[in-house]
């Protein structure tokens, strides 16, 4: 008995001494449950923070991008209107060019037959007065001279008789062949119609045999048109340059610099290219091919003078 009693004393014993222990481990794991509890809150009020976040970001993201996608759409519009405008000029500047060009193609042609007619005027004149002096050295009346036939053998005023030799003065010469503006006319009409290899031989011909004549000028230049629309840029340039060099009061000096420049961007020169322009934008600033000239240097994004 005494025994058991022990026994259930030892018990109760560690009973009373392990009660406090156990409620004290069974706080702290309430209280490392609470903490837990908050943290997982906390962690879950974070992410859905972080989510809204997130979300206006995206909004902030996605109006971004929209705003960047129509002002693209805007830029390239506007990009497409300015290069429609500036084909649209270049085409217009290129029609102007061409019927300046033909414009002075017809001024040409008519001094060179103003020439032809003040040349033929002259020889009237010279004719006129060489009738004047033959018909002053007629006898006025009375008797003829001893040793002359009567008047009514008399040859006629109009012209020497027969086996008489000529009165002397100026005779007008006849031309040894077609002039300088029927060999330009023709030669011009051929190039016209495309016909190149004929309207070179012409042009040449026309260059050969007026060497110092202005439509040996305008020549020059047509013959550098047609080896710059047969895709022979540099024999183009030397006709151009040689228009350049032997004829600079020509009126086809500011088409020919600019037409130079074209055969040297063909041909990859584009800093000899861009001299060209320059200089004929100094050269020639109000006319319609500088116009062009500013054009072609903008889409170089060169300056239209030296930096």
């Amino acid at each position: 008995m005494s025994r058991s009693l022990r026994f259930a004393a030892l018990a109760l014993v560690f009973l009373t001494l392990s009660a406090p222990r156990a409620h004290a481990v069974s706080k702290e794991m309430i209280e490392l449950q609470t903490q837990i509890k908050n943290l997982q809150d906390a962690v879950a009020r974070l992410q859905q923070s972080n989510d809204e976040r997130m979300g206006v970001l995206k909004d902030l993201v996605q109006q971004t991008a929209d705003s960047v996608n129509k002002m693209s759409v805007e830029v390239n519009g506007m990009k497409l209107a300015t290069q429609n405008q500036q084909d649209a000029l270049g085409v217009k500047n290129d029609q102007i060019s061409g019927q300046v060009q033909s414009l002075n193609d017809s001024l040409d042609e008519l001094k060179a037959r103003m020439a032809r007619m003040e040349k033929a005027l002259g020889d009237i004149q010279s004719n006129q007065q060489s009738a004047a002096a033959i018909l002053n050295n007629l006898p006025t009346g009375g008797a003829a001279p001893a040793g002359t036939a009567p008047a009514s053998a008399q040859p006629p005023i109009n012209g020497p008789a027969q086996g008489e030799p000529l009165p002397a003065g100026p005779v007008a010469p006849t031309p040894a062949g077609p002039s300088a503006a029927e060999l330009y006319r023709a030669a011009y009409n051929d190039y016209m119609s495309a016909k190149y290899p004929v309207a070179t031989s012409e042009f040449s011909d026309l260059i050969k045999a007026y060497p110092d004549d202005t439509l040996s000028g305008n020549a020059n230049f047509y013959l550098g048109e047609i080896n710059l629309r047969t895709q022979k840029p540099t024999t183009a340039v030397k006709y151009y340059d040689r228009l350049l060099e032997r004829y600079p009061d020509n009126n086809k000096i500011p088409a020919a610099h600019l037409h130079k420049a074209e055969a040297m961007l063909s041909m990859k020169q584009t800093e000899a290219a861009v001299r060209e322009l320059r200089a004929l934008i100094q050269r020639f600033p109000a006319s319609p091919e500088a116009a062009q000239a500013r054009l072609k240097l903008s889409g170089l994004h060169a300056s239209s003078v030296p930096q």
